[in-house]
């Protein structure tokens, strides 16, 4: 692997929840689902937004997005994009391309349509809530190179015969390696959440889009941002000898 670590692999799998595949196994979807609308889909964007800020409830989307009730074109319309990345991913294989696509699809209310897919070019910094600077992403020249291993490595573990647990370990390691490159101007995080469950329905099936991990990683929105905060404070230095906090949070999300 170039970029995505395995180093936690063992550590990983002896502390893996006993019985998960079990209680995958028995993930169904939801009644209210149809043909032309997806409550996990729905309690996805919803949650995936409410994460980056958005002032967003599931019961009112689910009254817009199932039953046509009118809201402020604000109030819904990023959740709205991030809805249609979800369906196109259910629809498409996690390649470069694919990635690309979704991204243009889920930020076309959130940046400037030549950067919807686009690698950034400036720098990046993720501050917090009082504007303080807490994490650099990699450099605008950095980004193409490590964006590049990140891709063969996507290609090289969907070709790999991946057990239960692997497949989980490194759906949460391509979620943290993307978030932590940030390739694009803004929806990494969005994306990052996206990539995660589109892995994991590549290896393990359609069932895997009826996890509620965004729903967790909202729940638990100060430990999840504290965990990815745990890595260090900029690209060059991060440390992943210190992911395991992070990825032992999708495992729990199947006990929603």
């Amino acid at each position: 692997m170039k970029i995505i670590s395995e180093k936690l692999l063992e550590d990983y799998t002896k502390n893996f929840p006993q019985g998960l595949e079990e209680k995958f196994s028995t993930l169904c979807d939801a009644q209210i689902s149809t043909e032309s609308f997806s409550f996990y889909t729905s309690v996805a964007s919803v949650f995936s937004s409410k994460i980056e800020g958005e002032e967003i409830e599931l019961d009112s989307y689910i009254k817009h997005k199932k039953f046509g009730m009118e809201f402020l074109p604000d109030y819904t319309k990023k959740i709205d994009d991030l809805y249609n990345a979800y369906s196109f991913a259910k629809e498409n294989t996690l390649n470069k391309s694919t990635i690309a696509q979704a991204h243009t699809l889920l930020a076309k209310n959130i940046v400037a349509k030549n950067q919807q897919g686009n690698h950034r070019y400036q720098n990046m910094y993720i501050t917090n809530d009082e504007g303080r600077i807490e994490y650099v992403a990699a450099l605008p020249s950095q980004v193409d190179d490590e964006m590049s291993k990140f891709y063969d490595d996507i290609e090289c573990l969907l070709k790999r015969d991946l057990s239960f647990v692997e497949v989980f370990y490194f759906a949460s390691m391509i979620h943290l390696v993307f978030v932590k490159i940030h390739p694009w101007n803004d929806g990494n995080g969005r994306s990052g959440r996206l990539l995660e469950k589109w892995f994991l329905s590549e290896k393990i099936g359609a069932k895997s889009w009826f996890v509620q991990s965004e729903k967790y990683y909202y729940q638990n929105h100060q430990l999840y941002y504290d965990n990815l905060r745990r890595l260090g404070f900029d690209y060059d230095s991060l440390n992943y000898s210190k992911a395991m906090p992070f990825l032992e949070m999708l495992p729990k999300s199947l006990f929603l």
